[in-house]
Parts: structure tokens; sequence; C-alpha cells
């Protein structure tokens, strides 16, 4: 008679496993997150790609450092998101919303590496090969070195990478592979734990640098277990809109190079083209005459963005007035519009309130803070703002200006594109060097009174 499997419950956010189900996690206290797996014979090989001898322990002064080599791409937008080239044997995750460019992309870094003499097989188990060389064809990539292999059974993909031993691979996506041994359906907890932990020992056993895709939930997280963020060295998540042709991609983790980097890129005929001024090409759209509009220089990463942000204030015709937002966060902007009431006087509980960061980018950084309020404010009062002025500053639940990260290499992009003045938190203005000065006006504010007296009128 054969045995039955025990199932057991296992979390989708922190990999805790208990034996029932549950509303809660017992371990990371999320809700709705358990889902039935069943358990795995540990008394089985599990990881076929893992070194059988193990690693030895070393002294920390026997152990010599040498610089990382890295694996320039030639395409420089990428290279400087990554921090310099890819590293060999890295395993790394690209994540983003269904037709956003991923695939695109990899196909792309596919055929630029395969150009270099590497040997490149992609993975694509979600699509035939026909499909893929389709658009591969359409990106004009032609290359001897790139292999497709369709497939999604990882015994199969274990074998065929044995066999080609290439020096770079993409598996398009972690979330359709699956391992026969294992009774979960493929894009389960188990699997997806499984069969990326099979191809980190395959990234670090053999040196090859892996690119895996996954998919995301509605929410715009990962699907699959937390852990898979944890294994990989790097994650990349795809940002924008897809209605715009502009696409972001931002580095939430980076173990060989800075993190909370960006890179813009623009959706093209023939794919992905980098946008090495991103600043200016998000305002070459902006009106110069609109009531409401405010230029904040924002820090990305090691990068400043010239963003602008839009303000609209209508009266509003229901008991609750609306509060909408796209690209800051929501909490944020309820903050600001508190500072404004109590601080100005301003009635804006009956007022509806919409504010956008043009261009489809979503910025986190508090620095935008005093920029949003002037763009509030100047759409509140139907007063322009001068358009060669330039807003940076985080404000306090006080009304006070704070002040700002690398506030100098932010004006210094603001002189690059043309800007006359530039508002600045007071305690800011003792660190700008005085030949940057005469390049442009240094307008220091130290309250939010004295920000929207000296800029809307």
């Amino acid at each position: 008679m054969a045995v039955k499997e025990k199932s057991i419950w296992c979390c989708a956010q922190c990999g805790h496993k208990q034996k029932k189900w549950s509303g809660q996690c017992s371990a990371c206290r999320e809700w709705n997150c358990l889902a039935e797996e069943f358990e795995i014979d540990e008394s089985k090989k599990r990881f076929r790609g893992e070194n059988n001898e193990g690693a030895k322990p070393l002294r920390l002064k026997e152990i010599t450092l040498s610089e990382t080599p890295r694996i320039l791409t030639g395409v420089g937008e990428f290279d400087r998101l990554v921090g310099g080239g890819l590293v060999p044997g890295s395993f790394n995750l690209i994540g983003g919303d269904p037709g956003i460019g991923k695939s695109t992309l990899m196909l792309q870094l596919s055929n630029v590496l395969a150009k270099q003499g590497l040997q490149v097989l992609y993975v694509c188990g979600e699509e035939s090969v026909e499909q893929t060389s389709m658009r591969a064809r359409r990106l004009n990539i032609d290359s001897d070195n790139l292999y497709l292999l369709s497939e999604t059974n990882y015994s199969v993909i274990h074998n065929r990478i044995e066999q080609l031993n290439p020096d770079v691979l993409i598996v398009d996506s972690i979330q359709i592979v699956y391992k026969s041994e294992i009774a979960s359906s493929p894009g389960s907890v188990s699997q997806v734990r499984e069969t990326a932990t099979e191809f980190m020992h395959i990234a670090k056993g053999k040196g090859i640098t892996t690119f895996i895709i996954g998919h995301v939930t509605k929410s715009g997280e990962i699907a699959g277990p937390r852990l898979l963020e944890h294994l990989v060295d790097m994650v990349l998540y795809f940002e924008g809109d897809k209605q715009h042709n502009y696409r972001l991609i931002r580095v939430v983790k980076n173990r060989f190079g800075p993190t909370d980097e960006i890179g813009v890129f623009q959706m093209q005929k023939g794919g992905l083209a980098e946008v090495p001024n991103p600043s200016k090409i998000f305002l070459e759209e902006r009106s110069k005459g609109s009531v409401g509009s405010v230029i904040i220089p924002a820090l990305e990463g090691s990068r400043t963005l010239m963003i602008e942000a839009q303000a609209l204030v209508t009266e509003t015709s229901f008991e609750t007035p609306s509060r909408r937002c796209t690209g800051i966060d929501q909490t944020r902007l309820a903050l600001l519009l508190a500072v404004l009431e109590k601080r100005m006087k301003y009635k804006l509980f009956r007022q509806d309130v919409f504010v956008s960061i043009a261009g489809g980018v979503r910025i986190n950084e508090p620095g935008i803070d005093l920029g949003v309020l002037i763009a509030v404010a100047s759409s509140l009062k139907n007063k322009f703002v001068d358009p060669h002025t330039v807003v940076l500053g985080e404000v306090g639940l006080g009304g006070e200006i704070r002040s700002v990260s690398r506030s100098e290499s932010r004006i210094k992009e603001a002189v690059q594109l043309g800007f006359k003045r530039c508002a600045i938190p007071k305690r800011n203005v003792k660190g700008i060097p005085e030949e940057l000065r005469k390049s442009i006006e240094i307008i220091g504010v130290e309250y939010v009174e004295e920000a929207v007296d000296a800029l809307v009128y």
C-alpha cells in the first residue's frame, strides 16, 4: 500500500511551516498567506548542483582579497545600474508587471553578451523556441552563441546546463519551472523555493551568471516565498506605466554595488533603448505657464532627476474631499496637506486635491516635500511659480523646512538645465560653494510660510 503524503501549510511571506491551516501565520503575523504543500523527503538528495565536498573554514587573515572581475554588457545605463558590470557567478532576480519589458531586456542583454563570445542559455519556459525566436528577430538579435531552450522540468534543464556549460543562464520565469519530486504545482511556495535554491547552487558552484525572471502579484511584490529575494545577490524591479514609453529599473538589493539606483530606458520598436539624460526627457513636455507645476531635483541613488510635480485643487462636491496621488506616497501627501491647513490657514477640507509626478516615475525620498507643498499652494491660490525655479526640502510637522542630503549635486543639475533660482532649506545654504552661488540664485527658507510667500505670487 502506498504511503499517503503528509501535507503542511507554508507561509508565502516568510516560509514558515505549520501542520494546520490558520488565517494568520504564527511566525510573521501576515494574514491569508498560507498555502497547502506536501512534505519533501529529506532522506533523498535535494540539491543536485551543490558541492559535495563542502567548504573549509578559513581564518580571516588567510583570505586574500582581489578585485572582483566584471562583465561589461556594453549598455552603459545597465552597467552603471548594477555597479560597473555583471559579476561572474552572481544570482540575480528581475521582477515587474506583465508586458513591461523584462523578457525584452533579457533578450537584448543575451545578444550583447553572446557577441562578446560568452555562451548564453535562455530558458524560455513560457513560450516555444519559435515564439521567442520571432521576438528576437524583431529586436534584430542574431548570435551563434545564444541558445534557446523551451523546458519547464528542472531535471531536463539541469542536464542541458551540464552539457552546454554556459557562461550566462536566463530562466524565464522561475514560477513556471518545477521539480517532479515535489507533488505541488509549478509556482507554489515549495516549487519556487526548491528550484530557486537549485539554480543558486548552479550559479555559485559553476560560476554561471544567472538571471531569473519573477512574476509579481497585484500588489507589486514578487510572487512566491519572500525567501526568493533573500537567496539572490541582486533584485531589479521594473517600474513605470506601460502606457508610457519610459521604463525605470530600480535596484532594490545589490551585494556587489549600491542599492536604490535607477536606470531609465525608453521602449521603442527595436526594444529598450537607454536614456542617458532622463531629466531632460522628463521636462521636455513641460508647459512653463501652468498653475500648480513645480520642478524638483529629486535624488535617486547616485543620480539627480529633475521631475515635475503637478497639483490640482478644486472645490469638492461631496462631504468627504478626495485625496489622490500618483508617484508619491499618499500618507506623505496627507501630512503635507495637514501642515498647509495648520500653518497657512488654507481650508483644504473643502477641496479635492490631486497630485501627480509627471512621466510615470515614483519618488520616495523626503526631499520632494516642499516642492509638492508649493505645487498644492500654487493651484489653490491660482498663482504661478516661476518656471525657472526649482524647489527642494523636507517638511516637518511643525512647518519647519529640514535640510536634505547632497544639495550641491542637486543644484548643479539645475544649473546645467538652465534654471535661475533654487529654493532650499536655510540650513543647506552654508554648504553651497561660492562659485555655484554665482551661477544660480539661492533662496534659503526656514518655514513653510516663508517658502509660500517667496515662491507663489
